[in-house]
Order: C-alpha cells, then structure tokens, then sequence
C-alpha cells in the first residue's frame, strides 16, 4: 500500500491500452520467476507450481475465438493478489503445451484483455498502470457509480477485441481459497451487451462466459511459521504467547483456540477505540456471538467513514466499501482543481488538510476490506494449514493498518501450488430471449445469469 497521503493529488485519469507485444513476449518469458519471486527475490516461498484442470476446455475454447465462431469472457475467481500472475503462467504455458498434445491448433499469443482496479495503481506505483496497459489491462474504478470509460472500452473489447476478456466477477480479493464472494453484476451485463452488439452487427459469433476457479494450497504444511505468526501477532497485541511445539497431537486444535482468542481480544480493543475516540454505541451483550460482535464492528467502522463523507449505509459490506474509497478518492484526487500549484496558499493549506483527513477516515473502510468474506465456520468446517493461514494473514492485515495505515508484504510461510479449474462455458445467447423481453425482464435475466456464475465458482472450489 502507498505512503499516506499528506496532500491534494491531481485527478485519477483513465490509462488507456497501449498493447505491446513486446512487453507481452517479456513478462511470458519471466512469468515461471514472476510467480515464484513476486515480492521478494531469491526467498523460496512463492507459487512452485501451477495444477491445471480441465484445461483442455480452455484450449478449445480459444481454438473457436481464434476462429471466429466465439466471444469469450473468463469469469475468474480472485482470492488473492497473486491469481494475475497464475493465469498469466496457465494462458501463456499450460494452455500452449495442452493445444499441442490434444493437437489444437492454436495462434500465438494465447493471452486475454483484462479489467484491474485502478487503485492499484496507487499502491504499487505508476509503473504497474504503464505495465498493465501494455499487455492489455483496462483500468476501472470500483466504486464509481458509471465508470463510462471502462465501461465502454471494456465492452468495444468484448464484442471486437482480437483476444477473450478476463474479469474478477467478486471485483476484487477476499483472502480466501474457499470462498467465493457474492459476484456483482457487470460480467453477466457485459455478456447481454456482447451479443446485443453482435446483432446489431449482424454477427454470427456465441457469447460465452468461462467460470474459472483459483485455490492455492501449501507444499507442505506451514505449522512452524504459522505458530511463529501467531505468535508474533499475540505479542504485538498485548498477549501473552502461547506457542505450539512441533508435531503435537490435536495442534489444529491448538491453532483453533489461539486465533479465537486472539480474534476477542482484538475485538474488545476494537469496541473500546470506537467507543472512547468515536462514541458510538457499542454495549456489551451478553454471550453475544463473536460473528455478530464482528458484523456490529465492520457496520460501525463504515458508519464512522461514512458520517464524515456524507454517504449513506446502504447495501452490503462491500457495496459500502466501494462507495467510500470513490468519495475518499474524490477528495483526494480533485477533479475539480484545474492547477494544484496555483491555489493560493490558503486554499492549498485546506485541500492538503481535506486530503490527509480523507485518507485517515478511509483507513476505517480498508479495515472493513479485510474481513468480508470472514465466516464463523470457515476453519471449522476444513481445520486446515491453507484456512488458518488464510485466517492470521487477515488479522496480520488488520493490526498492520492500525499500526501506521501502510499495508507491508504479507510474510511467506512457504512455497504453494496454485489450483486453477476451468469450468464449462456458459452460454449467453440462450438467455437472450428473456433479456430483451423488457426492462424488468433483463433485470431479472442480469440476476440469473450472476447467480448461475455464483453457483458454477462454488462447484469448482469444492
């Protein structure tokens, strides 16, 4: 994550494609060491390997695009930050190497077009805009209502595009391989305009959405770090640590009862800060379930960001996530000043300090971020290695915020394979009837088409 922001900043303009093959070619080149050595070079704790499934179906698929027969949009699901790497590795070298042993002939470069938060470009810096746009990316921005530019782009690549589309229905990460978030209804809405748009063309081509799943999961069993993590994670919060020796019988237990404990205690700390500092009503409620302690407290640190923005507590967690980063951003990044260097000091002086508070008061959204998707039952139901390190990067995410606003690189506890599962193809056309068959029609059909997409993710994550 960036520096905290201590100043007005011009406005987030639209990075347009500018597509290279040559910077294709590259990063196809060093991808086997991108997923590898992502964050930090030489230290063996990346993605080793990438498991394919089904990836027949995906060569096929690209076999009929390239032919002119299909449009082709891949649903992808988005856990975490590495899945942009691990498709890039699966399109560039498992699809090829699948093609020519099932004697698919395919044209290079098996690559797609893909939509990325333009936020991230925050973060990581200006370079990663400039790298994106250059293999393909098209930066959209989440929280705007209409974002016409993308939006448009995103659709003229769809129906005209000479590579498929790959999109994040869930619109962004939510620290978990065994979770899909609840998708939102873009993809679905894209595919509807794709065929409209071939229609009007008078073209023949299906419209297809590919559902494809992404599970990471340890080489070998991190319990060592882990306890280490935990352990670290307990001493910053004012714990005592209660580490695990190694190779001890019932240690999921263990890990299980050392992260509920450590969830209350920051949960009660949590309660307090609102209470004191914000003075919202937070009573103690008996026995109260810790998921309803951690939905109550996810609902006050948006209503906290939400009051001084001015925006109203309407929809779910992330609905309201996204809706406070764009009126964050809209005070940060002001497209209402023409020239920051000539506001007249005064002025300067208090959209510097309108700045620097915004960023402070969406440092309670980024908290809400971390912990969406988070269930009662997640490591309950599967106690494994991959859901309680899943569980304690989160909360590492969490205590790291709190502790300067700056998120640092998550520590790697070991190597992983990636899972990647195509799954089959869902056609749109079928549903075209009942989308042109009125406003309320199409609507319905949107919602259909979302929650099959929900349905099939689901499937292919077990």
């Amino acid at each position: 994550m960036s520096k905290s922001i201590s100043s007005i900043q011009p406005p987030l303009k639209f990075i347009p494609i500018r597509y290279n093959p040559l910077v294709l070619q590259i990063t196809r080149w060093l991808i086997p060491f991108l997923i590898r050595f992502r964050t930090r070079p030489w230290l063996p704790a990346g993605i080793l390997r990438v498991q394919p499934e089904n990836a027949e179906t995906l060569a096929q698929l690209y076999q009929q695009f390239q032919a002119g027969k299909i449009r082709l949009l891949l649903a992808c699901r988005h856990p975490e930050v590495d899945d942009s790497a691990c498709m890039l590795y699966m399109l560039s070298r498992v699809v090829p190497k699948v093609a020519r042993q099932r004697g698919i002939a395919l044209k290079r470069p098996i690559h797609a077009h893909f939509l990325y938060d333009r936020g991230m470009t925050l973060w990581a810096g200006n370079s990663l805009g400039w790298f994106f746009s250059r293999i393909g990316g098209v930066p959209v921005r989440r929280g705007k209502r209409l974002d016409r530019h993308a939006l448009q782009t995103a659709r003229e690549l769809f129906a005209d595009g000479k590579m498929p589309l790959a999109v994040a229905p869930e619109g962004g990460t939510n620290g978990h391989s065994g979770i899909v978030s609840p998708l939102e209804p873009g993809v679905a809405q894209m595919g509807f305009w794709c065929v409209e748009d071939l229609l009007k063309a008078n073209r023949p081509e299906t419209v297809f959405i590919l559902p494809i799943a992404i599970q990471y999961r340890y080489v070998q069993p991190p319990w060592s770090k882990l306890d280490w993590l935990i352990s670290k994670l307990e001493a910053n919060s004012g714990l005592s640590v209660q580490s695990v020796p190694d190779s001890v019988d019932g240690q999921e237990e263990i890990f299980y009862q050392r992260l509920w404990r450590l969830a209350e205690h920051l949960m009660t700390e949590m309660e307090e800060f609102y209470r004191r500092f914000y003075h919202q009503n937070l009573p103690d409620i008996p026995n109260q379930e810790l998921i309803d302690r951690l939905h109550r407290l996810l609902n006050t640190a948006l209503q906290v960001a939400e009051q001084y923005f001015g925006v109203q507590s309407q929809g779910s967690f992330i609905d309201r996530c996204r809706r406070l980063e764009e009126a964050g951003w809209s005070y940060i990044y002001r497209e209402d000043v023409a020239d920051i260097d000539a506001l007249p000091p005064l002025k300067r002086g208090l959209a510097d300090w309108v700045a620097q508070e915004a960023d402070l008061r969406m440092r309670h959204m980024r908290l809400v971020e971390s912990f969406v998707a988070v269930t009662i039952d997640y490591i309950q139901e599967k106690p494994t290695v991959e859901r309680f390190a899943e569980t304690t990067l989160l909360i590492f995410d969490m205590m790291s915020r709190v502790g300067g606003g700056i998120l640092p690189a998550r520590p790697h506890l070991g190597w992983r394979e990636a899972q990647i599962t195509v799954g089959e193809p869902i056609s749109v056309n079928e549903r075209w009837s009942n989308y042109q068959a009125g406003r309320q029609a199409a609507r319905q059909a949107v919602n259909d088409l979302t929650q099959d997409l929900q349905v099939a993710l689901e499937k292919l994550i077990g």
